[in-house]
């Protein structure tokens, strides 16, 4: 080799030193892609609790209305026989008067606890919606952050943080 052909290091270096940077770049994508699946992985588990209590309040609810048409068979039993003891021209007791008063009256406490219940159910999954799809959002953002590393485009990183963003004011909206 001749000593005065010079070997080109100069464009070397700036390859090394730009697959480097290229090499930082991708372990920023991990980084976030990891942050995104722990903020997936919390939304995950709170509309899951919102849908378990949704579920269980709606089934109290259900208790709730068995409850309340008992106490309208008990009313509507003892009126029957009312009607009938009137109609044999015998007057009703007063404790069977006092006792479907009674009915009626737990059942309108009855209503109001079984529409609470209902009422709690329906915010509850709503709640689980929301979160739902802060879910959603951050699952498209892994995967776009995956994209965005393997075909080394940094605008589709950027899109999947825009993404994970949408996802982060979802969960946001949902725990406060």
């Amino acid at each position: 080799m001749p000593e005065d052909m010079e070997v080109p290091t100069e464009h070397l270096h700036e390859s090394i030193h730009e697959q480097a940077e290229k090499e930082s770049w991708i372990l920023v994508v991990a980084l976030s892609a990891a942050l995104l699946a722990v903020l997936a992985a919390v939304s995950s588990l709170l509309a899951g609790h919102h849908a378990n209590e949704a579920l269980m309040e709606q089934v109290q609810a259900a208790d709730q209305w068995a409850y309340y048409q008992s106490k309208g068979i008990k009313a509507a039993v003892l009126e029957g026989k009312m009607e009938l003891l009137s109609a044999l021209d015998k007057t009703p007791g007063a404790a069977d008067e006092e006792r479907v008063k009674q009915y009626h009256d737990q059942q309108k406490e009855i209503e109001e606890k079984a529409r609470e219940m209902e009422h709690s159910s329906a915010e509850h999954l709503a709640v689980h919606n929301i979160l739902a799809k802060a879910v959603t959002l951050f699952q498209i953002a892994i995967a776009i952050a995956a994209i965005s590393a393997i075909i080394r485009k940094r605008w589709l990183w950027l899109g999947s943080l825009i993404i994970g963003a949408g996802g982060l004011v979802f969960l946001l909206q949902g725990v406060l």
